[in-house]
Formats: C-alpha cells, structure tokens, sequence
C-alpha cells in the first residue's frame, strides 16, 4: 500500500554500512526518476552513481548530516551509506529543474523503500567541493545527495507536542522522533458560493 510507502520513507541517517547495494539497483532507482512527471518533459536531471566503498568515502564529508543534531557529525564507520545517488540538473538542457527533482528524488526514495532500503535527500552539502571531487563540468550543477542504505535506526512519528517544536530529536536509546502537524492542521476550508 502507498502509504506504508511513504510512512516507512523516513530520513535514515544510519546504516547497515556492510550492506551493498549493486548498480544494477541504483539504475533499477534512477529508472523511476525517469519515468515520473517532469515539468514541461524537458528531463533536464542527470545522476552520478555512487555504490563502491572508495567513491562512497569520496562523497560522505561533503555532506552535512543533521541540523537539529548540532552535537553529531554524522553516522560512525560502520553505520555510513552504502550507496549515493546524486541528483543534478543539466544546464545546456533547461535554464530552470522547476519541481522535477523533488518529484524524482521521491520515487527513489519510495523505491527504495519498497527494495527494504532507506535513505535521507541532501539539500545541505559543500557544493562546490562536490562538483570538484566529481569533476563534474560546469553546465552540470547539483541539486541534490541521496544516501541510501538498509537502515539500523527506528524512526518514530508522532503529533507535535504542546511546545510546538517540529525539531526532530534522539531520545537516550538512539530512537529518531519526528514529529508531524496534524491532518486538521494542514486543511484550509473554504466555502465557494455557486449560483
């Protein structure tokens, strides 16, 4: 069911590091981005994929893991991703990726899920370190970083507490807790008057 989908479609931020994912599952990933909604069909994204040990260490301190975690640099050898996806729009193609990557990094992510794998969107990385270690040419210009693993960490949901606070947090036995606005919060009514 889609929404097990997306429940189960957290922001992992620790893995099963000796867990391999091949390339033949990335591109299984990447196929879904291909195949999903793109603004004006221009299909302007591209991917770099990332599933060997070496390239991996090559990415991993360009990312920056976990704002609302200011006391953790992110996952301990052992617990880092096995895997990046990183997302980036071909200039020479379109001017402007509109919604496309937020679009496409969705069906990876739910792909993902669905093969009993996890993973957390990057929008806060060193861009431009990035694009250098990558060697990436200049009409290619990063969007996004998808790390992508078989989780070891519980991710819990649960209703914004009476501080309002939507920061996510770690309790002492390393559970992740999200919380989340409530249904009736996020709908606006509005009557329209017909003749």
């Amino acid at each position: 069911m889609l929404k097990d989908l997306i429940t189960k479609n957290r922001s992992y931020r620790r893995f099963e590091q000796n867990v391999h994912i091949s390339k033949e599952t990335l591109l299984e990933l990447v196929e879904l981005a291909r195949l999903s909604s793109s603004a004006a069909n221009l299909q302007p994204l591209k991917y770099v994929l990332s599933y060997s040990q070496d390239q991996n260490e090559k990415i991993f301190p360009y990312l920056r893991w976990a704002g609302y975690l200011p006391d953790w640099n992110g996952p301990i050898e052992g617990e880092k991703p096995s895997a990046y996806i990183i997302m980036v729009h071909d200039q020479s193609i379109s001017k402007n990726p509109f919604w496309d990557h937020g679009i496409a990094s969705q069906s990876i992510m739910l792909g993902a899920v669905e093969k009993g794998y996890g993973g957390c969107m990057f929008g806060a990385f060193d861009k431009e370190g990035l694009t250098k270690e990558l060697q990436l040419p200049e009409h290619l210009d990063i969007l996004m970083v998808l790390a992508l693993g078989k989780p070891i960490e519980e991710v819990v949901l649960e209703p914004i507490d009476e501080t309002g606070s939507i920061k996510y947090y770690r309790d002492e036995n390393k559970v992740h807790h999200v919380p989340k606005r409530s249904l009736e919060e996020m709908i606006i009514s509005a009557s329209i008057n017909t003749p």
